[in-house]
């Protein structure tokens, strides 16, 4: 397949608009895999949304080696034209100051995929050559094949910005631009887009910015400018045994942040995944084993999860005979004795002696690294985990209930944070953590192992 980064030289600077536009005016012709850089779970929608492919995460914090990032971008590629990767943050944004830490540049690098960078036009004209000759200058070995402006304002202003590139910046070329539109922008919940499914009109804005990329974008030459990568079917590197497990997992508007690289390696494995709804459904899918509570938003259907009494007590239930229960953030959330919202205070299932609030800020933000201090569903006391936190709200844990996790951030190889989270109670664990299953062979097979799985015979 051929493959592309498109990177912004800042947040902000519209590399979701062009990505949507560019997925969405070429997927009519070409089978796009599409992908996004970091931990983000909501862009991802998006993407899958245009072209009908589940679009994975590339993320070298979570995922630590190379070979199996390498794996995760290259594998069930054979039957795709294009391979489009959405970065994250800025070029160089990463963690810390080192621009080659899980930066989107580094995975360029280390990925061998071509880079259009796109930078916002708007109030400017030269001075954008500057940006885009110290953002190619910067650092050599990274790949920018060409430049999207975005936020132009008329023809003549464009005209004004590529001939001001094309003059101070040699050899990579202007490959168009997305005109301003403030009809087509967005909507934003907590530093990230509103999940597509959460808004109305999300089709015909999506459809608006292909044909803006079609007009405005030369698409063509984009393509001809993409590297080359091939599918070589090797195995993955953390399905090393087949299990029998049936998996039930929190699937509805309230619960949706899942990796799809996670939920496939469970498949792989020969987990068989029976979604379910929180807000829903009142009973618990028929013969699973262990519960799987994503995160999402949780705080937005507070009400409704809320009112769903017969699921609260069927969760309760499980959990009270000692059935494993893994949880992640908005899971912690709806775990806890209440959750209260801008809305009014609502009553949770209680099986977390505690309660989350939301809160205006950003809580936490960012990779982090996790050991637990007991053994846990998530791993075995002593085993270090890496992962990330992003949320809105605090959980403050009543007397008695003991945190289980330490955690702690580190930046420039220097300790920036420490803190204490994650909760077990009987076989329920719940944290603000998010974790990818392919940081580890060791993670994933244990985590199996503690959610019950059953290793099937060898013939």
């Amino acid at each position: 397949m051929k493959k592309l980064m498109i990177a912004g030289a800042t947040s902000g600077s519209g590399k979701t608009s062009v990505t949507l536009g560019i997925l969405s005016a070429l997927s009519d012709t070409l089978r796009i895999q599409p992908y996004k850089i970091g931990p983000d779970y909501v862009d991802t929608k998006f993407h899958s949304r245009i072209t009908g492919r589940q679009s994975r995460n590339i993320d070298s914090f979570l995922v630590p080696d190379v070979h199996s990032l390498k794996y995760l971008f290259e594998r069930d590629t054979s039957d795709v034209d294009l391979g489009l990767v959405e970065g994250v943050m800025g070029l160089y944004d990463g963690l810390g100051t080192d621009k080659d830490a899980h930066s989107s540049a580094s995975i360029a690098k280390m990925l061998n995929i071509p880079v259009v960078l796109v930078v916002n036009g708007r109030s400017a004209s030269t001075s954008i050559a500057a940006i885009v000759k110290g953002f190619v200058e910067f650092d050599p070995a990274v790949p920018i094949i060409g430049i999207v402006v975005n936020n132009v304002m008329s023809q003549n202003h464009f005209e004004l910005i590529k001939g001001a590139i094309t003059r101070y910046v040699k050899n990579v070329p202007v490959l168009g631009y997305l005109p301003f539109k403030k009809s087509l922008s967005l909507p934003s919940r907590q530093l990230g887009l509103v999940p597509d499914n959460e808004l109305p009109a999300v089709d015909s804005k999506i459809s608006e910015l292909g044909q803006l990329a079609k007009a405005h974008i030369d698409l063509n030459q984009l393509l001809t400018l993409a590297g080359t990568s091939v599918d070589a079917h090797l195995p993955s590197p953390i399905v090393t045994q087949q299990v029998d497990l049936t998996l039930g997992i929190a699937q509805d508007d309230a619960f949706n942040f899942y990796y799809q690289d996670n939920l496939e390696a469970l498949r792989e494995a020969g987990v068989t995944l029976k979604p379910f709804s929180p807000i829903a459904d009142k009973a618990l899918p028929d013969g699973i084993d262990a519960l799987y509570l994503g995160g999402g938003y949780p705080e937005e259907f507070a009400a409704e999860l809320a009112a769903n009494t017969t699921m609260k007590q069927a969760i309760r239930v499980f959990s009270q005979a000692n059935h494993p229960i893994y949880a992640e953030c908005g899971g912690l959330m709806y775990l806890g004795n209440r959750l209260t919202t801008d809305s009014g205070t609502f009553d949770m299932l209680g099986l977390l002696d505690g309660e989350s609030e939301m809160t205006p800020r950003l809580k936490r933000f960012g990779y982090c690294e996790a050991s637990p201090v007991v053994d846990t569903v998530i791993g075995a006391a002593g085993t270090k985990l890496v992962g990330h936190e992003f949320h809105h709200s605090v959980f403050t844990a009543n007397a008695g209930l003991e945190p289980v996790l330490r955690m702690r951030k580190v930046r420039d190889g220097v300790v920036a944070d420490e803190w204490t989270g994650g909760y077990q109670v009987r076989q329920t664990f719940a944290s603000y953590l998010h974790v990818h299953f392919y940081q580890s062979k060791a993670v994933f097979n244990g985590l199996l192992d503690r959610l019950g799985a059953r290793v099937h015979a060898s013939h």
